[in-house]
């Protein structure tokens, strides 16, 4: 059997991931056309070249509220992810549960989903399909956490703030095996606080804020190779918990350099959610 085919015989590889470079300005990126004389992102990349790990074997001991992240198995009805109706139909419903089950919540908000589509040579936020994010980042913040609750349900927010919050994403290969540019993700156990850069998100009506991140050689970065399309990667975005159990997940798209040249480009949708224990 092909090496590169059977997840249960990689170890790791090496490959550059987009860190965020230290500055003094508060970095900022904009999700439209930016004004004139102002860049797209003040963020400045900080390649660095890591060991990324299979995930695959110790799947059975890694959990959201330890390393942040979790792989599911799930099968979905879905038939055409491209279709944003049937996805919030059918996949959203289906994703709901899922949560439930996986984190014993008693209540699930999905507010928004993206799916991208790799296009060789495109940048993300420009013209044509979402791109994957090749830049190391958390989605939300200690600030845009909460925020969000307050956007999406605003007449609830404080009493649900006053239960624990998280907010998880989904993230899944719409193609599978998926080979080209999968998602790293770091322990969340090996992440500093100063490592969490807070970064302004600016969109046409408000400013959101996420997480870029800074180098630290103790980061110990995962993937799972090979991810099928009844598989669901959980992403731990935020939790209100102060408990020491994982809060922020550090993940981006990489470049692996197993990857065979004619493997087909990245197609995956991701659904954004929070996640209330309200009992």
């Amino acid at each position: 059997m092909n090496v590169h085919t059977d997840p249960r015989v990689l170890g790791a590889v090496e490959a550059e991931l987009n860190y965020l470079l230290p500055t003094a300005e508060r970095p900022r990126s904009y999700t439209f056309e930016p004004p004139p004389g102002e860049p797209w992102s003040t963020a400045l990349p900080e390649p660095h070249t890591v060991s990324i790990r299979n995930a695959r074997p110790i799947l059975d001991s890694v959990y959201l509220d330890s390393e942040g992240f979790e792989l599911l198995e799930q099968q979905s009805a879905v038939k055409n992810f491209y279709d944003d109706d049937e996805v919030r139909a059918v996949y959203y419903p289906e994703a709901e549960q899922a949560l439930k089950q996986a984190t014993g919540a008693d209540r699930v908000f999905i507010f928004d989903h993206t799916v991208r589509r790799r296009v060789p040579g495109a940048e993300d936020r420009r013209t044509g399909p979402r791109q994957p994010a090749t830049r190391v980042h958390v989605d939300h913040t200690a600030k845009s956490g909460p925020q969000r609750v307050r956007d999406w349900l605003p007449d609830e927010a404080e009493q649900l703030l006053r239960g624990r919050v998280q907010i998880i994403n989904l993230w899944r290969p719409i193609r599978g095996p998926l080979r080209d540019a999968p998602l790293a993700v770091c322990d969340a156990q090996t992440v500093s606080p100063d490592d969490l850069v807070p970064s302004d998100l600016i969109y046409p009506h408000r400013v959101g804020e996420t997480y870029g991140v800074k180098y630290n050689p103790a980061h110990r970065w995962f993937y799972i190779p090979e991810m099928r399309t009844d598989e669901v990667l959980l992403l731990k975005c935020y939790d209100s918990e102060l408990d020491g159990r994982a809060r922020f997940l550090p993940h981006t798209a990489f470049v692996d350099p197993t990857t065979p040249p004619d493997a087909p480009p990245r197609e995956s949708i991701e659904l954004r959610t929070l996640v209330f224990h309200t009992k």
